[in-house]
């Protein structure tokens, strides 16, 4: 399967089964690189489901404790980007379910068990800062370093 099939048929599904094929498409979209970017990784679309995009773009005030507010068009268009890239199946995620941090995740809290886990801790310091362990996550990549 060559890369760009592979990254096609994980963009399409979205499966939560990152591991698989260690890609999912880069965050192309100016404003969320630049307003995002400001103060973590900025995280691709396909890495949570449309519900979760839309509940942390309506909550800026109180994003994981900092205050992220943006004027509403660039909100609006940053939700509609993410939204737009969203995982379309989840299918370790209940439909009930709205889950708002990635490291919450079924599929990441098998990637990154108790022993990835004590590493991340010494190397990455927070779950969140994923290039600290996969140098090439903010463009998509995500085998281990």
């Amino acid at each position: 399967m060559t890369r760009f099939s592979a990254a096609l048929a994980l963009a399409l599904a979205a499966s939560p089964a990152l591991a698989d094929d260690d890609y999912i498409p880069p965050v192309t979209h100016a404003a969320t690189q630049e307003e995002c970017g400001a103060c973590h990784m900025a995280y691709q679309p396909g890495l949570l489901p449309a519900r979760s995009w839309s509940a942390i773009m309506g909550d800026l005030a109180n994003h994981f404790g900092e205050n992220a507010d943006l004027d509403e068009a660039t909100r609006a268009e940053i939700e509609a980007y993410l939204v737009s890239g969203a995982a379309r199946r989840t299918r370790s995620i209940p439909a009930d379910e709205t889950p708002l941090r990635i490291s919450e995740l079924p599929w990441f809290k098998h990637e990154h068990d108790h022993e990835v886990s004590q590493r991340m801790r010494d190397r990455a310091k927070t779950m969140s800062n994923c290039v600290a362990c996969h140098r090439g996550a903010d463009r998509g990549y995500y085998e281990d370093d």
